[in-house]
């Protein structure tokens, strides 16, 4: 069978309207959202804000512990223009999008996370995973933290990023595990740490 085509993602902009300062004063969470879509532009600028890659050496917006780079981000989109719904996987290293699964996850990852409507009215819900190997290998148990970290590191990156774009968003960590691997077909190897939906 041949694997979907990939989703060449717009180029993100490096310079915005809004500084840090006022981002982080504004930034606050946010669970109303309205049925508006997303532009393929703010998903774009979303994820490249998450795990985007910043170097030619492969660094990336959010720091990472021996630049072993644990995390991974999938967009579960409901309400994004130009972009079926769907599950897809983010690939940095030329900012594109895989596709995963087919069809609107947003009710079901909504109930995964303990029936918490607001999630399925996000347009677009960023599920980050984590897979610890990765870390661990260098790191040893303590490699776990570290990716834990490195989560928050980007979760902030799309916090700011969505009011820069002035969006809205909030942190999701009440879910259950297995439900949420399942529909947003997570291999085995990777955990889920934070759902994040997002939306006007």
């Amino acid at each position: 069978m041949t694997p979907p085509p990939a989703v060449r993602l717009p180029q993100p902009e490096f310079a915005g309207e809004v500084s840090v300062e006022q981002a982080l004063l504004s930034r606050r969470s946010e669970r109303a959202f309205s049925q508006r879509a997303l532009s393929l532009a703010e998903l774009s600028q979303l994820l490249w804000a998450a795990q985007g890659v910043t170097s030619p050496r492969g660094w990336r917006t959010a720091p990472s512990a021996g630049a072993r780079y644990p995390l991974e981000i999938h967009a579960a989109a409901g309400l994004v223009v130009e972009l079926p719904a769907g599950i897809y996987r983010y690939r940095g290293r030329d900012h594109s999008l895989i596709p995963s699964a087919a069809g609107d996850p947003r009710a079901e990852l909504a109930h995964a996370a303990l029936d918490q409507r607001f999630v399925a009215r996000a347009a677009v819900v960023l599920v980050i995973a984590a897979v610890y190997a990765r870390t661990c290998t260098a790191y040893g148990p303590r490699g776990v933290r570290y990716a834990d970290m490195e989560a928050g590191h980007a979760a902030q990156n799309i916090g700011l990023q969505a009011v820069a774009l002035g969006l809205g968003a909030v942190m999701v960590g009440a879910f259950d595990d297995a439900q949420v691997r399942r529909i947003a077909a997570l291999p085995p190897d990777e955990e889920p740490l934070y759902l994040i939906p997002i939306g006007r």
